[in-house]
């Protein structure tokens, strides 16, 4: 057998895997971007071993040396790969042992890959979770400004993509702010949930060296250690909230690229996207196309398939660790990969988009949008609604087949499907007054809407000074 072909765990064996099948069984290509997290880990382990006497301290200063060495390797992009490496941690180990020799070879020490996996994923977890949360803020951020440039603007609202009443551009663009609110509480929680430590765990049982979790935990920055060594190597629920959180956002994302699309298409004109977020067409001149706008969109497929396929690696899974979790970070990575690049595009677009205030206005003058309100001025001088709603619906069609809007029936016609109607139920029809009725708590009149952009504003501070105390 080759020296090439001896794995870390090579003594028990006689014969190396055949080329292609340790190539199947590597992870090294997807869990090589957990190097800093591994020395890191590495590290803190190495730091407790010497101060509880398992290893000397000479050993531990040359573990920390030569760590240092390799991530200075890394980071500069000079670190030799070894196809022979199954993974990160054997390549940094092997590397380790050629710099400084046996002191290398101690490091392993009542630590299993088990739970050293674990910890760099969580460590990385935890590192992502916080990034991708301050992005969801800067796409917040953008929204709210949106909202507060856009304060008088008036759209149409939608129900079944038909036009239902008018709203304020505003209120809509709020309505993301608050989607996202939510994903960043999701994502918070997804990393306190890697916010425990499994170092120690080692294999699955623990260990008979007397080791001190507390000190690795709190030198790798973990608020707390693991209970129990089985859940500790085993436990990928955090991965699950990570790529849950991920998804979520994904689909709000996905929802708001969805409209962006409509708005920009010229059946719409709401919206007008910047050339610089925008494509055109290899045999079209004319075309602009949506297309990073399509691609958010596209791409939440892929992470929702993330989600199904860890779920579908873990529910069949005996205690404790399995290879099957070999399988856990590549979906992982990808959501991570995925979201943080949907966040960039998505608050790019949001940025430098013109509203098109003219062809918002235009849009909402159609539909026969402001029908809700000419029932409801029935029902508020004693019409039971139900009745409204019927003589309401005769003028939409006559409406209709004069080809009018409501507000171009006169009062006579107004009359005649109910004498109740005077002069009050032109200025009803009026689309600034109907949207400026819309005052219950979280509606859109704007005395509202200047309300809920308030709260937006302190919610966004609120969530600021949450995140930087981590």
């Amino acid at each position: 057998m080759s020296e090439k072909n001896v794995a870390l765990w090579g003594g028990r064996f006689e014969g190396a895997p055949e080329e292609a099948l340790q190539a199947f069984g590597a992870s090294l290509p997807v869990d090589r971007r957990l190097w800093e997290q591994d020395i890191a880990g590495s590290r803190a382990h190495a730091h407790m071993l010497a101060k509880q006497g398992i290893i000397s301290s000479e050993d531990a200063a040359a573990i920390d040396a030569g760590l240092g060495t390799i991530a200075a390797a890394l980071e500069a992009g000079e670190f030799e790969f070894s196809l022979a490496d199954e993974d990160i941690h054997m390549s940094i180990e092997r590397a380790l042992t050629k710099l400084v020799g046996d002191a290398g070879r101690r490091l392993h020490t009542a630590r299993s890959r088990n739970d050293q996996v674990a910890t760099d994923t969580r460590l990385y977890v935890r590192q992502q979770a916080q990034a991708l949360a301050r992005q969801l803020l800067d796409v917040r951020g953008t929204l709210i400004r949106l909202a507060q440039d856009n304060a008088a603007v008036i759209m149409p609202g939608y129900t079944h993509l038909q036009k239902a009443q008018p709203v304020l551009f505003a209120h809509h663009m709020l309505a993301y702010s608050w989607m996202l609110t939510r994903d960043f509480s999701r994502m918070l929680a997804a990393r306190d949930a890697a916010d425990s430590s499994p170092l120690g765990a080692a294999a699955l049982a623990g260990t008979g060296h007397p080791l001190d979790r507390a000190q690795t935990a709190a030198e790798l920055g973990f608020a707390s250690v693991i209970p129990n060594s089985l859940d500790a190597v085993s436990d990928r629920d955090f991965l699950l909230d990570l790529i849950y959180a991920c998804t979520v956002t994904m689909v709000h994302l996905s929802r708001l690229c969805e409209e962006l699309i409509l708005w920009s298409s010229d059946e719409f004109g709401f919206i007008t996207l910047s050339d610089a977020l925008s494509t055109g067409s290899s045999i079209m001149p004319q075309k602009k196309n949506p297309d990073f706008a399509e691609l958010v969109r596209g791409k939440t497929g892929r992470v929702i398939g993330d989600l199904v396929g860890l779920l579908t690696v873990l529910k069949g899974l005996p205690l404790a660790y399995n290879k099957d979790l070999q399988e856990d970070k590549e979906g992982a990575f990808d959501a991570i990969d995925t979201l943080r690049l949907s966040l960039v595009a998505v608050e790019g677009m949001l940025a430098t988009m013109t509203v098109n205030a003219e062809a918002m206005r235009a849009g909402a003058q159609g539909g026969f949008m402001a029908a809700t309100d000419l029932a409801d001025f029935l029902a508020a001088r004693g019409v039971p609604f139900r009745d409204a709603h019927e003589v309401v619906g005769r003028l939409v069609l006559v409406a209709e087949k004069s080809g009018r809007t409501l507000e171009e029936l006169t009062l006579e016609e107004l009359r005649t499907a109910s004498p109740v109607f005077d002069e009050e139920a032109l200025e009803a029809l009026k689309i600034e007054n109907v949207v400026a009725r819309r005052t219950s708590t979280g509606g859109t009149a704007p005395v509202r809407v200047a309300e809920q952009l308030a709260l937006a504003v302190e919610s966004l501070e609120a969530d600021k000074n949450l995140l930087s105390v981590r």
